[in-house]
């Protein structure tokens, strides 16, 4: 295990038949956001690790007075678990990380299985 520097980021790579393989995983994280005075410094560690994030939906829910947040992200498990758990520790802030089974990986498509 070893890894690899690009501009903005850090891949942590294992050595499999001959070559390289960056270890990420495809995860979602949920956010609910209770505090509003939260969202500044929230914006700003999503903006610190913008390059793992392929996308971000936000919902704001009036009548209850929170904002609903999903982040979409590929990246190496800890770097997604370190997200997860700075956003967490937000002053009224909650998240949860979902994983796939997927990982980063070469030949790992979803659906890409034949019947034996």
């Amino acid at each position: 295990m070893g890894f690899l520097r690009l501009p903005g980021r850090f891949f942590y790579f294992s050595k499999f038949q001959g070559g390289f393989s960056l270890d990420t995983r495809v995860a979602i994280i949920g956010i609910i956001v209770e505090d509003g005075g939260s969202v500044e410094k929230l914006n700003s560690i999503l903006h610190d690790y913008r390059d793992y994030i392929i996308g971000r939906m936000g919902l704001p829910y009036r009548e209850k007075s929170i904002n609903i947040i999903s982040i979409a992200v590929d990246a190496p498990q800890d770097v997604i678990s370190a997200l997860s758990g700075k956003l967490g520790r937000l002053p009224g802030v909650s998240t949860k990380a979902l994983y796939s089974k997927v990982n980063g990986k070469p030949g790992n498509d979803v659906g890409n299985e034949t019947a034996g």
